[in-house]
């Protein structure tokens, strides 16, 4: 096994092992998931548990999978450390965002780790925009492409409010991702200047869609 994806399997094993947990007992579940309530209430450790809880076996694994093919890219470009800074730093990302959205809504209820896993992603993508991701498993789209329609596809389920899916989540960890990856590579901004500038749409639709209250 590769040495430098031994954090990634380890933070694949965690979430394994806790939504394992959490799949078979409601009250562990309860008690480490996502709660705007009782977050207020002081238990902000749930800020950090609940990405580690998962709905079911499919949630699980579309995460994981995803984390699998993109941990590497962000690796091989700055290393273990970095990955697990913006792994993290896109998890606390995401479920800040989420709970300032959603801050008055004391029944709102999360979980998984899409919003780190999608750090990861975002934070690929800068790296590497032309990859390639596959839509429905079939479809052959440029990863830059594909990250600037899911964030405008978060900004539409976040207004339309329609289905269970953590879209601010989502939403937060693309912003993690993307700020810590220039934070550490900040000569993205004149060598790469162009991608950059792309990737930020979304995330200033967001913000002034928020200001004006669209949202």
């Amino acid at each position: 096994m590769d040495t430098a994806l031994l954090p990634v399997f380890i933070i694949i094993a965690v979430n394994a092992l806790v939504s394992y947990k959490g799949f078979n007992d409601v009250l562990f579940f309860r008690k480490y998931e996502f709660h705007i309530g009782s977050i207020r209430a002081g238990e902000q450790y749930r800020m950090i548990t609940s990405a580690f809880l998962h709905a079911d076996a499919m949630h699980l694994i579309f995460n994981m999978l995803t984390l699998y093919f993109f941990a590497p890219v962000v690796i091989y470009f700055i290393g273990i450390w970095s990955f697990i800074i913006i792994y993290f730093a896109s998890l606390i990302a995401g479920n800040l965002l989420t709970l300032y959205f959603h801050r008055n809504d004391y029944w709102y209820r999360a979980i998984g780790a899409s919003g780190a896993v999608i750090g990861v992603l975002y934070s690929a993508i800068l790296f590497a925009p032309d990859q390639k991701l596959y839509l429905f498993f079939a479809i052959p789209i440029p990863a830059y492409i594909f990250g600037i329609g899911y964030l405008l596809y978060s900004i539409y389920g976040m207004k339309a409010k329609r289905d269970n899916i953590g879209h601010v989540a989502h939403f937060g960890g693309a912003i993690g991702g993307y700020v810590i990856t220039l934070s550490r590579v900040p000569e993205m901004f004149y060598t790469n200047t162009f991608m950059v500038v792309l990737l930020a749409i979304p995330i200033i639709i967001l913000f002034i869609m928020a200001k004006n209250g669209k949202l």
